[in-house]
């Protein structure tokens, strides 16, 4: 591992969402600019951060890292700056990253990060999915939730340069699964809501990136009694409504983990035993019909949260998933030093991912209490 000074690229990484999130979207004053940008200037000038080495043998250049058309510095960077974001914002999900890499010096990989949004005028799959294919992703499959008045598709990395000794962000890059809600099956009351907020939040969707990354909503906040009012037909939307583009949870991919926590179900029970609540709907563990992708997730955190009508609650954020993709059935004679991700079972599945969106729902929150 090397240090370098933070580049210009991740210039927002230190913006604390503590700070932020107590600024809506509208106060976009040149002096609300000017302070932001020059405090995230003097703070970047005292610090410095920590980049894996990337193999030369991945280099055109002879270089430690890839030629800069590659923009892989600027895409990790980015990927870094949202998984702070997240982080800051869910200790939960901080607290399990850390128990699982200091046990047997686990390098964590993340097996896919997810998102949500409004499908409505640009503000749905969309906003989020173009700044991955134009750094090389692929899209793959939709996922449809009828009842949930839900999709979702996922997008497969590009190949990348190897990572020496990188984990989490600057590990082999995650999948990317971005779900909507289907804005138009809603409540006309519903409809109202959302179509308000995305609305006053202008061009913000051309920005979803860097509000995920910074931890900002692109709208104002929103009225106690809006929020209720999306809560009692969706809590996906009253959950986006309060978090906007911020990353709604990062997953470990548990097969890539050493010893005693490379079963999912040994790390579950590893979880469970140092007192973090699991997504108990339709039990702990989540298993596609073919028995090939095991899914499991902690029980959101909660936040407090100060509506525009001066209440303030605690409301649900994000959360931390663990998946196991087991060895397809054509490569299970495979010496064990020889399965690659290829040999894993691929993609998602509706029933798992049905259940784990009930991670940030009222019934888990108020049994995570209890």
């Amino acid at each position: 591992m090397m240090t370098i000074p933070s580049p210009s690229s991740t210039i927002f990484t230190s913006l604390r969402s503590s700070s932020i999130n107590r600024l809506s979207s509208s106060s976009r004053s040149p002096v609300f600019v000017k302070s932001v940008f020059v405090s995230t200037m003097n703070f970047h000038a005292r610090t410095s951060w920590t980049l894996p080495i990337v193999s030369k043998s991945k280099s055109t250049n002879g270089s430690l890292f890839p030629p800069p058309s590659s923009g892989y510095s600027f895409f990790r960077g980015v990927l870094l700056s949202m998984e702070q974001a997240y982080l800051n914002r869910n200790p939960t999900a901080k607290s399990v990253l850390q128990l699982v890499r200091s046990t047997d010096d686990n390098p964590v990989y993340y097996d896919h990060i997810a998102y949500r949004t409004f499908g409505i005028d640009g503000h749905g799959i969309d906003s989020i999915s173009k700044f991955f294919l134009d750094f090389g992703y692929t899209q793959r499959d939709e996922l449809s939730f009828p009842k949930k008045k839900l999709k979702a598709l996922w997008f497969s990395p590009p190949d990348d340069p190897v990572v020496k000794g990188g984990f989490g962000v600057f590990g082999p890059l995650p999948r990317i699964f971005i779900s909507e809600l289907l804005v138009d099956q809603m409540s006309p009351q519903a409809q109202e809501i959302i179509k308000k907020y995305v609305g006053l939040s202008g061009h913000g969707h051309k920005h979803a990136v860097l509000s995920s990354a910074i931890g900002h909503l692109t709208w104002p906040r929103p009225s106690h009694s809006e929020f209720q009012q999306l809560a009692s037909e969706s809590e996906y939307a009253a959950w986006t409504l309060v978090n906007g583009y911020m990353v709604n949870h990062v997953t470990i991919s548990a097969h890539k983990l050493k010893c005693r926590l490379q079963n999912i179900q040994s790390l579950n029970e590893f979880i469970e035993k140092r007192g973090f609540s699991l997504n108990s709907e339709g039990g702990v563990l989540k298993v596609s019909p073919d028995g090939l992708l095991l899914q499991s997730s902690t029980v959101a955190d909660s936040m407090p949260f100060e509506f525009s009508d001066g209440v303030k609650a605690t409301v649900p954020c994000s959360y931390i998933e663990f998946a196991e993709r087991l060895v397809l059935p054509e490569y299970k004679n495979l010496p064990e030093h020889k399965v690659e991700e290829i040999h894993r079972r691929e993609g998602f599945e509706v029933d798992n991912a049905d259940k784990i969106f009930e991670s940030t729902s009222k019934d888990q929150l108020t049994r995570r209490v209890a």
